[in-house]
Order: structure tokens, then sequence, then C-alpha cells
């Protein structure tokens, strides 16, 4: 038996090759867009429909059910996601008036690996069902279920495909498929490619649909309002930074110093993690945050899950004793950034996706000559450091992280709150992900991402 999967969910791909096939009780098609970081096709070829069968490492198979062989091999390196498309023929019909479509992963042998109805659509004609995403060498699948309002044209145009410079109304229709036909075809040489653009453009819906993760529905109706209040809040800002559908790994670091106890007795570091869990639902793959605590050494805490988040707060957030067989007393009750820097730091290669690491502390950064080395190798890395001030203090380096000199590229910001519970939710996701996306446009210029 395979895994049934929920909108948002995701899973490992632990067979080479599969085949993503699909169910519908109206007819309707499949395709496929091979994607790069970017969200886009690097050329029309890596669109895969009727008329273009097939691009590296991806066949699409006649007969019905409709199905994508896929050899993750042999996915060019730079394709970063594999997006299973599925197209009504009739484009002024909607999935809404039939029985929910259902697409399926199997291996070659027809082992059933993952199964997804997609439920909730309405008068979407077609849908982004799944995706097939890299995760460092590993592949994983990921349950979509995004209905395109915009129609078939929209979503390819989106995508960096080019289409015929007629009206999209005026495309041509295929009689078998009812989609536009693209202008670039695979027996024709000289395709042209789309234009390159560093972070992608935010899906033609009317407000964005903010990505839903596993554990959401376990949350109480006023949780679940508040959570879906502020990820619309990150969705906005990842929007107005043409960044929108970006992956990257979301890691928060917490000062667990001395100096700190009133943002530990106030709870203000509890609300903190409250508010950082949304960023990672609309960025991170698996929807979760990777967690430290550091003061003169660090410890690694279980990730923070997003039905779990508040428990996670009160179980792993203190100053001193013993917790869950941690001991809190031997990490110091004084500051060393570079231990916990060095161990991010390690674990990035260059290749990896990015890394955004949100960084809170109420600064005293002594080291500064060790640190400002740091931050320098750290430049060469798939890595954005969003540092963070709390309360009142000095925070020394910090403040000169946009001037430092002998970088790769601008991988750092800070910015202070005197008090983070006075900064609304818009407010704050602008700051804290206002020069992300800048980065990762100077990172993908200079080779750093591809």
């Amino acid at each position: 038996m395979g895994t049934s999967l929920v909108k948002g969910q995701n899973g490992p791909l632990s067979a080479p090759q599969v085949v993503v096939s699909m169910r519908s009780a109206a007819a309707a098609d499949l395709s496929a867009l091979l994607v790069t970081e970017a969200g886009k096709v690097r050329f029309d070829a890596d669109f895969v429909f009727f008329n273009q069968p097939s691009a590296p490492g991806v066949e699409l198979r006649s007969g019905a059910p409709a199905a994508l062989a896929v050899s993750l091999a042999e996915v060019p390196a730079d394709i970063a996601q594999l997006r299973a498309v599925i197209t009504l023929d009739d484009p002024s019909a909607a999935f809404g008036r039939f029985a929910a479509p259902v697409v399926t992963v199997a291996d070659p042998t027809g082992n059933l690996l993952y199964e997804y109805t997609i439920d909730g659509l309405d008068s979407e004609s077609v849908v982004i069902a799944l995706e097939l995403y890299r995760r460092g060498a590993e592949w994983k699948v990921r349950a979509v279920g995004q209905g395109y309002a915009g129609g078939f044209a929209s979503l390819v145009t989106d995508h960096g495909v080019s289409v015929d410079d007629e009206d999209a109304d005026a495309a041509p229709i295929s009689a078998a498929t009812g989609v536009p036909a693209v202008s670039g075809d695979a027996t024709v040489p000289g395709a042209q490619p789309a234009p390159a653009v560093p972070v992608a453009a935010p899906p033609t819906l009317a407000e964005p649909e903010v990505r839903t993760v596993p554990g959401e529905a376990a949350l109480s109706f006023d949780k679940r309002g508040t959570l879906d209040l502020r990820k619309r809040a990150v969705a906005k800002v990842l929007i107005n930074k043409s960044a929108f559908g970006i992956r990257a790994h979301v890691v928060l670091v917490i000062d667990k110093t001395g100096s700190m106890l009133a943002q530990y007795k106030k709870q203000v570091v509890h609300r903190v993690v409250d508010r950082m869990i949304p960023i990672a639902t609309q960025l991170d793959d698996d929807g979760t945050l990777e967690a430290y605590l550091y003061a003169r050494s660090f410890v690694k805490l279980p990730d923070i899950e997003v039905q779990h988040g508040e428990q996670w707060a009160q179980t792993f957030l203190h100053l001193a004793g013993t917790h869950e067989g941690i001991d809190y007393d031997a990490l110091g009750a004084r500051n060393d950034e570079l231990p916990i820097m060095r161990a991010i730091i390690d674990a990035l290669r260059p290749g990896d996706r990015p890394t955004l690491v949100l960084f809170f502390t109420d600064g005293g950064f002594a080291k500064k000559r060790e640190i400002a080395e740091l931050m320098r190798v750290a430049s060469q890395l798939p890595a954005f450091w969003q540092f963070v001030g709390l309360g009142r203090a000095n925070y020394g380096l910090l403040r000169t992280l946009d001037e430092m000199d002998g970088r790769r590229v601008d991988n750092a910001g800070f910015f202070a709150l005197d008090d983070i519970d006075r900064v609304d939710d818009g407010e704050l996701y602008a700051r804290l992900l206002g020069e992300f996306p800048d980065w990762l446009r100077a990172a993908r210029a200079a080779g750093i991402l591809t």
C-alpha cells in the first residue's frame, strides 16, 4: 500500500525511476514543467506535453491512464523541480463539477508509493497536482493541489514557456487536449529560451495561495486563523520582492545568555518562535524550523513543527536546568557566536538550495575580527544570515554588517527590535525577508546558487 498524501505533505523518493499517473472523471491531460530553483523553465523544451512528449529524464506515455515516466538520475542538475500538471480537455469546464482527480507515484514495476486525491478544486480547469523536487542529493515528492485561475496559458507563461504572440485566447488549441500550442517545439531547432528571471514570479491569482503543511489541521480554529493571516503576510512580502514560490531551508538560532533573562521571563522568545513558524511554512520544503540555542556552546534542538510550536517553546526555551535530557547550564551564560556559526557553515555545501538563517540575539559579539572573517568565508556559501537584535542593547559589529568588505556577496542583514510585540506582522516579515530576495539574485549572479 502506498502512502496517502494531503495537500502540502511531502515524502522521500527512494526509487531511481518513478511513474506519475493521473485519474480523472473528466477528460483531462497530464503534462510536466521542469523548472530551476527560480521556478522557471530553462527553455521551452523543458515543457513536456502531448506535442513535445519528452525531455531529459522525463517521458509522457500515451494511453490511459496518462503517465509521466521519470528517471530521476537523468534529470539535468539545474532542474530543481518537476511539476506535474492536469488540464481539462474542455477549458470552459471546471474540476469542481467532477469527482476529485487523483495522482499517483509508483515505481516502474507498478508498486504504489504515493497517492494524492486533489480535493477542494472549484472553478479551475488547470491544477498543479504535485511536484518532484530535490532535497540535497535526494529527491522528494510534495502534494501541491494548486488550482490555476488564470488558465493554461497563464500557467505556462508564468513558468517561462513562450506562447504565440497573439492573445492567449486566440492561441492554437489542440483538438485532443484543448490547450494552447507553445511556440517552441522539440522538432524545431533554436527554440528561444525563456528570459532568465532570478526568482520565481507570483502566480496570477487575485490573492496568493499560501502553502498548507501537515499538522495545521491539528490546531484550534483560532490558531489556524492567526497562522493563516501570518502566512498571507509572509506571502505578500515574497510577492512584492518577486520571490513567491522560492524554497529555502530555514534555520532559527536563539541567544540563551544571561542577559536575555527578561526576554525569556516575559516569554518574548516564545512569541518569536510562534511568529517564525509561518516563514518556514512558506519557504522550507518540510515547513519546519531547524532550531538551535546558543551561549558559549550550542545545542541543536528538535525541529519545530507547526502543530507543536507552543509545546516546543515551553519544553525547550530555558536559560538553566536540565530539560528533556539537555543540560542548559553546560551551554554557559555568556555568548560566543563562533561555535554555532561554524556549525551552520560546516553543514553548507556549494550547490545546495538556499538557506535562510534567522539569528536572534541581544548582541555583545565580542570576537569581532573572527566573526567578520567567518562572514567573509560564509559569503561563498548558499546562505543568507538575518540577524535580529532583541531588546535595547549594544549590537556593535552587527550594525556594520552591510558595510563589511571582502565578501563575495552581501550575505547578512541586521535590524533591532526594541519591542517585538509592538511590531505588526506585516512590518516584521517585511524586515525579516526584505534582503533575502536581493541576496538570492546576487548569489545566482555570482554562481553561488544555480
